[in-house]
């Protein structure tokens, strides 16, 4: 590749989960310590990362779309961009990505981005670099300071996944599980907090095997970190995710009845509603302990919402084992959930089995699983109805005076100013919420702002 011009601006473009958010995020904050800026919206930047998710197969196919619309509009235009890989298809396909896709300078790992700067140096004179070295704990070590000012934060408080579920790439692509120093979290917390979050969200492929020693030296779990995040000044809302049901602990689940900061809502995947299904998958929980998981947290925290991922259409699944997902999602109720059609990922014990589904059943059983899940969340929605709650102003709405923000169950609300009453992003409000549609609430101001 030919020497370029060091770029001044940048765009991070990120898939999948909220871990590659946050870790978008902190990849733009060390191109900013190069006095690299951010694109201004609808203009080209001079560098492009886009930040992968290897889970859906179509994900990882959208890269290479994106790569060669990246490239046709530089040539248009006469200015190529640099474009820099990054995420988890970075760290499983990073040589077929160099040599399939020329236009790209660098491939980056989701534990090796601390590196990109020096690799941007490398891919400014015109080399090619590959970087998917695992090394989890320097790669927070070498990160900047955390700037972002928002009101809700994500905080990476775990990595990696020793679970293997036969169908998940993640064990490869994030490495084993690895919990980052309960004083790092404490000190970037108040960091975060300090550039105006009033919100944050702790992350992690299995977030709820995080482990560590507090300031005193003792072992504490999720829980522990939950409860010494809660004697942080300034912070108003805690949320975690995503958790295994394997390592859900009694102390977080009283956590939950005891600490006012961690919000009524609990993400916990179960995937199927089949015993079966759920072993060869490799999920070490039944539909039955699961439920009972849930009634456990139903009875520390009553009004709590429930959120879930399903697959369907794993290898050898029946239909008689897809109606038992179909029961468990009636038992339980969710106020929101995730899910996908399976997806064969390379490499993985799942993408060999027997009994593939073939792809029209797998579009059927989805759209008759949405629908229930659907339902569900309308009526958590209706029945939500009637609540005051306190409301965390995100950003502006479409109208004038129309404000946005999160509910305590993570519901969407949107209310606008009454009375001259002015609201500012980072206001916490309380709201009647009077009025339910399927993703959304509307909101009444039951009082002033409050700064």
């Amino acid at each position: 590749m030919k020497p370029q011009n060091p770029p001044r601006t940048y765009r991070v473009k990120s898939f999948g989960c909220q871990m590659n958010v946050y870790d978008g995020e902190r990849m733009g904050e060390l191109l900013a310590e190069k006095g690299i800026t951010p694109a201004p919206q609808g203009e080209e930047a001079d560098l492009v990362v886009l930040n992968t998710c290897h889970i859906r197969e179509k994900a990882a196919e959208k890269v290479y779309s994106d790569i060669g619309r990246l490239s046709k509009a530089g040539e248009e235009r006469g200015h190529k961009p640099i474009i820099a890989v990054a995420g988890c298809v970075a760290q499983a396909e990073g040589e077929e990505i160099m040599a399939r896709a020329p236009a790209v300078s660098m491939v980056v790992g989701p534990q090796a981005y601390h590196r990109l700067p020096e690799m941007l140096d490398r891919a400014v004179k015109g080399e090619r670099a590959t970087d998917t070295d695992m090394p989890a704990i320097a790669k927070f070590d070498s990160l900047p300071k955390r700037r972002r000012r928002s009101p809700s934060a994500f905080l990476t408080v775990q990595e990696g996944c020793d679970k293997f579920c036969t169908y998940c790439v993640v064990p490869y692509t994030r490495g084993a599980e690895i919990s980052r120093p309960f004083k790092h979290l404490i000190d970037e917390a108040h960091r975060l907090v300090e550039t105006g979050a009033r919100e944050i969200t702790l992350l992690g492929q299995n977030v709820n095997a995080w482990s560590g020693e507090d300031d005193a030296g003792r072992a504490v779990g999720l829980a522990g970190l939950i409860r010494a995040l809660d004697r942080v000044d300034g912070l108003e809302r805690i949320r975690y995710t995503t958790s295994h049901p394997n390592d859900m602990e009694d102390d977080l689940i009283a956590a939950h009845g005891e600490i006012a900061k961690l919000m009524p809502y609990l993400h916990l995947p179960v995937q199927s509603g089949n015993d079966r299904v759920l072993k060869a998958m490799n999920r070490a929980h039944t539909a039955e302990s699961y439920l009972r998981l849930l009634e456990r947290f139903r009875e520390a925290r009553p009004d709590i919402a429930l959120s879930g991922d399903f697959i369907v259409g794993f290898p050898g699944e029946t239909e008689a084992e897809f109606e038992d997902t179909l029961a468990l999602i009636d038992t339980v109720g969710y106020a929101q959930a995730f899910s996908f059609k399976y997806s064969p990922r390379p490499g993985t014990p799942a993408a060999s089995m027997a009994g593939q589904i073939a792809r029209e059943v797998m579009d059927d059983r989805l759209q008759r699983l949405q629908a229930r899940l659907n339902r569900d969340q309308a009526a958590f929605n209706a029945a939500s109805v009637g609540r005051t709650c306190d409301v965390l102003v995100e950003r502006k709405g479409k109208h004038e005076g129309q404000w946005l923000g999160k509910s305590p169950w993570l519901q969407s609300v949107w209310f606008a100013e009454e009375d001259g009453r002015e609201a500012q992003i980072g206001d916490m409000v309380t709201c009647e919420l009077v009025e339910a549609g399927p993703n959304s609430l509307r909101g009444a101001l039951r009082q002033p702002a409050v700064a």
